[in-house]
């Protein structure tokens, strides 16, 4: 690992608004400079797309984008980001998703020209390479749309590169519902890894090319998953806990090949990717209910430098259309954390105390997000003189905190919960911290129907 200590080394060091590598954008936000920014993120109604119905889309993106933006200038608006998050069609068939950023540039262009309202949009396509089976990483013919996307979404008008890119989800995914975090850590630390390098090289060469910002990647596919798997109850919530520091390590991987941020909301590793590298991160909580429930509505917004809602689609609800009305919940939450910024530090850290506290107590997931167990975990991870040594070490790290807080109070007690500590413990311990050692433990135990190892140069 490129990373080899903290660049935040102290929990008040850690909070929303500020990063010590701020991002400014080409309409002039700085990200990370002292001011947190709504990001919108939204999808079409059920709608299937086609070129039949290009009328109707086209219709549904203008109408997004100009309510939102209307409504940010009745609001007094610092800014925002737009995140296209396409569908996979418009991945797919580029020219569709193409089309809708130059329509939706275009009005971002009007608003910043007339208002000197300054919104900037993310591109995140779809990462299609999943849909090989097995998954083709390296030579997936999808390879090419998902570029050619980039590409010319960035010339139309998109200024941050992103992806949730899917590198080991063909393992992660029997691992989360075996319950078997060797494995899982074996998707991240070295399936993951080599297929983020593979991957955010190529996105930050173009990127650079084109003068735009390569933002940053997410373990959505993955930490996301375990997330939603133990909301369901079906999996361990420690488990779900201790596989998101597991993610951490082949997300940092996209910064290690030149990624920027700010980086993808949907990946609560976000605050150790702030902690280690100092980059502006974006985060979800709350306000992302209208696409999965969480433990971490509130301590998310605890180091966020963009807040965001996840995905809403373009329904009418009571007060307007549901984009329309997330971004105004957004706006008047940074509104709150903008005003804690402007009363100074004291104001800062007792608002993120409060949104701190109102969660861990009540789930490990929530619990290792607050800032100073995110410093404890980070620190560990950057020992590891390789990603699986720094994974290890930070998992453990982290069920040290989640024991303690349980034994202490701090954290609500569940019996169910009190057997994953050891036997996890057990797994982690027995990983061995020498990356090809690790590798020829686990090969024999993969599914070779499942995957295609010379995708992952192995």
């Amino acid at each position: 690992m490129k990373f080899k200590e903290l660049e935040i080394k102290k929990k008040e060091d850690l909070y929303f608004g500020h990063a010590p590598k701020p991002v400014t954008t080409r309409r002039g936000l700085v990200i990370g400079g002292g001011i947190v920014y709504p990001e919108l993120n939204f999808t079409l109604p059920a709608i299937s797309v086609v070129m039949g119905n290009m009328n109707e889309i086209r219709k549904h993106y203008s109408q997004i984008v100009s309510g939102a933006l209307e409504r940010a200038v009745d609001l007094n608006s610092k800014g925002l980001i737009i995140e296209f998050e396409t569908l996979i069609e418009m991945t797919r068939t580029p020219e569709i998703g193409i089309e809708l950023v130059k329509i939706m540039n275009g009005i971002c262009e009007d608003y910043f020209r007339r208002y000197g309202l300054k919104t900037e949009i993310r591109l995140t396509p779809n990462d299609l390479r999943e849909f090989d089976r097995p998954p083709r990483l390296r030579t997936s013919s999808y390879l090419a749309p998902m570029f050619e996307f980039f590409e010319k979404g960035a010339e139309a008008g998109g200024d941050l590169l992103s992806i949730e890119s899917t590198g080991g989800k063909e393992i992660s995914d029997d691992a989360l519902m075996m319950g078997d975090m060797k494995k899982f850590i074996f998707s991240q630390a070295v399936l993951g890894v080599r297929d983020m390098k593979m991957l955010w090289r190529k996105i930050c060469d173009l990127a650079h090319a084109l003068n735009k910002i390569p933002a940053g990647d997410t373990a959505c596919a993955f930490g996301n998953t375990a997330m939603v798997l133990a909301e369901k109850k079906y999996i361990s919530k420690t488990f779900a806990a201790i596989a998101r520091i597991a993610t951490v390590v082949r997300t940092l991987v996209a910064i290690e090949e030149g990624a920027r941020g700010p980086s993808k909301d949907c990946g609560y590793e976000g605050p150790f990717l702030k902690a280690i590298t100092g980059i502006p991160i974006s985060m979800e909580g709350k306000t992302a209910a209208c696409a999965h429930t969480s433990p971490v509505g509130n301590v998310a917004a605890a180091c966020a430098d963009l807040w965001s809602n996840e995905s809403v689609q373009n329904i009418k609800l009571l007060s307007g259309y549901a984009p329309t009305v997330y971004y105004e919940q957004l706006e008047y939450d940074t509104r709150l954390m903008n005003q804690a910024i402007k009363k100074g530090t004291k104001s800062v850290l007792d608002l993120q105390e409060l949104l701190v506290d109102s969660d861990v107590c009540h789930d490990p997931q929530a619990l290792i997000l607050a800032p100073e167990n995110v410093i404890e975990i980070s620190k560990e991870i950057v020992r590891g003189s390789n990603y699986v040594e720094g994974a290890v070490l930070g998992c453990l790290k982290g069920l040290d905190i989640i024991q303690k807080a349980t034994s202490s109070g701090q954290m609500k007690h569940d019996e169910k919960e009190d057997v994953w500590i050891e036997t996890l413990r057990a797994d982690i311990e027995s990983i061995p911290p020498d990356e090809e050692k690790f590798i020829e433990e686990v090969l024999p135990f993969l599914d070779q129907n499942k995957i295609i190892l010379s995708e992952y140069g192995l």
